[in-house]
């Protein structure tokens, strides 16, 4: 009678055999991986070692708290938010400090913003790049928006853009290159609003970012108007859809060409609303696209000569 031998093996969740593609470069014998380090089984040959670690970047000293190594590098911070911060107040549990080292703490939060800039360009790089957070922020813009606004901003500083300029102008005028790079429905006036300038700097100043940087601007349609000012207006979806198609119809035929985006977006607006039963009037459209009612009017008049 035979016998049946069995053999009894370890499963390591750890190791795995490589395919005869990955044999040993010195015997071509078997080929074993794990958590460290690639291995030859036959003649002990280390192929690899130092194996990535794809675990977390957190570290986990408490179980509801879990420690990272740092923020992330930004483009919108002039040292690429590398600087230390000194808090006030509280320690790192949220205890209240002593006077002693509320005191020691103000002494060296002065130390360390007197250190902070190396050179009266990196202030107004600091200061610039503020200026271009806090009109985003206001706008209500993307973070991706942000960060290349202030990477126009500080391309700006480092072709000598800002000699004779306000920062503040420049700050502003890169928001709105941002946003017109991007095919954003953000008007100049738009941009003005939270500025702290007059509008002719802004003007200026992105002037003279889309000659001597040559920014791919890209022209704003009507169409993407349409979604902002409906908002805004409040109006149902099928208004919207509607006017959205009456305003891609428009581009097609090039009637749109030359005239203001926002304006003839909102005679859209005003025309499908009319279709639909919602008596928008003129002056509520063109109040909220920054326009005067005899614009609406008469991008209304074209829009029902083109019968669409």
């Amino acid at each position: 009678m035979a016998t049946r031998e069995i053999y009894e093996t370890t499963f390591d969740e750890d190791v795995q055999t490589e395919t005869e593609s990955n044999q040993c470069p010195e015997c071509d014998g078997r080929v074993t991986t794990n958590a460290v380090e690639t291995v030859c089984e036959d003649c002990g040959l280390v192929v690899d070692e130092q194996r990535i670690d794809h675990g977390p970047e957190w570290r986990g000293f408490d179980e509801d708290e879990r420690e990272r190594t740092g923020a992330p590098l930004t483009a919108a911070r002039h040292d690429r938010g590398l600087s230390t911060e000194v808090g006030r107040g509280t320690d790192a549990n949220g205890n209240a400090l002593s006077g002693r080292k509320r005191r020691q703490l103000s002494r060296m939060r002065r130390e360390q913003s007197r250190g902070r800039f190396q050179s009266k360009a990196e202030r107004n790089l600091a200061h610039g790049l503020g200026e271009v957070r806090r009109i985003a922020s206001a706008l209500e813009l993307s973070e991706t928006i942000r960060d290349q606004a202030c990477r126009l901003f500080r391309s700006a500083q480092n072709e000598d853009l800002l000699r004779g300029r306000s920062i503040e102008a420049m700050a502003a005028a890169s928001v709105y290159g941002a946003c017109r790079c991007n095919g954003r429905s953000r008007t100049l006036e738009d941009v003005i609003d939270p500025a702290r300038v007059e509008q002719s700097r802004v003007t200026n100043a992105y002037k003279t970012l889309n000659t001597e940087l040559g920014l791919p601007a890209q022209p704003v349609t009507p169409s993407a108007f349409v979604p902002r000012l409906a908002s805004e207006l409040d109006v149902s979806d099928q208004i919207r859809q509607r006017a959205r198609q009456l305003a891609e119809e428009s581009e097609s035929t090039q009637v749109t060409t030359g005239v203001r985006p926002s304006g003839f977006a909102a005679a859209c607006l005003y025309k499908a609303g009319r279709e639909q039963g919602r008596w928008l009037t003129q002056s509520e459209v063109a109040a909220v696209a920054s326009v005067s009612p005899v614009t609406v009017r008469t991008h209304r008049d074209a829009l029902e000569e083109l019968a669409v």
